[in-house]
């Protein structure tokens, strides 16, 4: 059966791509403006789509929101492990110092992304904070993979892993959004410099 079309694009292809242009609606709206004086009404205007497009992807506002924090998060991982991946027989402090600055050049180099992610996503309502919760979670994971390809599997970092990743993530997050938000930024550098101790502490 032929793929339906429409405009001279696959139907399929157009649903994704009126997901995406909700999601960087999203993005601008919620980063730019805050999530508390958003509306699904501004959303659609800056996302050039109507209203009824914004339903057949998304029940209500939050939804998106959850999509939008979801992008962000997993293209953070994805630089991190793609910058992992073309240091893999590179010594632990440059592995721990390219780990760091993609994540925050991938989450602190645009404020509008930064600011959902260390801001908006906040107190919005407890399914969203469950939800950044699990994300943590996933990131926990993430941290223990890569730990573990960094010292070998026999390796116990004090504490152990659950503790190792929530000390490392709560430090990260919160040096790269004050280094996100400070004007003018801070050399990178003194961010990865800090991270790099505080990991390679962990694992020495």
């Amino acid at each position: 059966m032929a793929t339906r079309t429409y405009a001279g694009q696959a139907v399929p292809d157009r649903r994704v791509q009126r997901r995406q242009q909700f999601l960087d609606a999203g993005v601008e709206v919620f980063g730019t403006s805050g999530y508390a004086s958003s509306s699904i009404t501004v959303v659609c205007k800056s996302a050039g789509l109507a209203r009824a497009q914004y339903y057949e992807h998304f029940s209500n506002r939050e939804e998106l929101l959850l999509a939008v924090y979801d992008m962000i998060q997993t293209d953070a991982r994805d630089a991190v492990a793609s910058a992992l991946r073309e240091h893999a027989d590179a010594p632990a402090a440059t592995r721990v110092a390219v780990a760091v600055t993609a994540y925050a050049r991938s989450l602190g180099s645009d404020p509008r992304r930064a600011a959902i992610s260390f801001v908006e996503i906040i107190g919005v309502s407890p399914h969203v904070e469950q939800h950044r919760i699990d994300q943590r979670t996933v990131w926990a994971e993430f941290f223990e993979t890569e730990l573990r390809r960094l010292v070998g599997p026999d390796f116990q970092p004090p504490g152990g892993y659950p503790a190792a990743a929530t000390g490392f993530i709560g430090a990260l997050i919160a040096l790269v959004h004050q280094w996100s938000t400070t004007d003018p930024r801070p050399p990178l550098n003194d961010v990865t410099e800090v991270l790099t101790r505080f990991l390679l502490g962990l694992i020495s």
